[in-house]
């Protein structure tokens, strides 16, 4: 799990629970818009990530994704795949420590939408 040397533990952990808190109710009314508990990007290029959960046992992430190509959207990825790429000068994706998110998930994904990019 390349991933865990990416994101801090405690943020890890967060996304972890949130999974075990959403996975009852996933796919219902009462499904939970979590604030995003991480944000990841391309130091040298386009590419963001959101991300509010994470399978236990696994590398598999879910939240808001922008590649960079005008069409942010909700789903799943692979972070062991995102901290494998190597970038331009040895870089790779990184989480911004400094970033907090300032509301629910849903409500970036509909602002992306218009704008056509993550603003965060």
């Amino acid at each position: 799990m390349d991933f865990l040397k990416m994101i801090r533990p405690e943020d890890v952990q967060q996304m972890v629970m949130n999974w075990q808190q959403q996975e009852p109710v996933k796919g219902t009314r009462e499904e939970i818009d979590f604030q995003p508990v991480v944000k990841l990007f391309n130091p040298v290029g386009p590419g963001t990530w959101l991300l509010t959960e994470l399978e236990p046992n696994s590398s598999l992430a879910f939240g808001l994704c922008d590649l960079g190509m005008g069409e942010p959207e909700l789903g799943y990825v692979c972070l062991d795949e995102l901290a494998d790429l190597k970038l331009l000068a040895g870089l790779g994706i990184e989480q911004d420590i400094h970033w907090t998110a300032s509301k629910k998930l849903r409500e970036y994904a509909t602002d992306s939408r218009k704008l056509g990019y993550i603003r965060a």
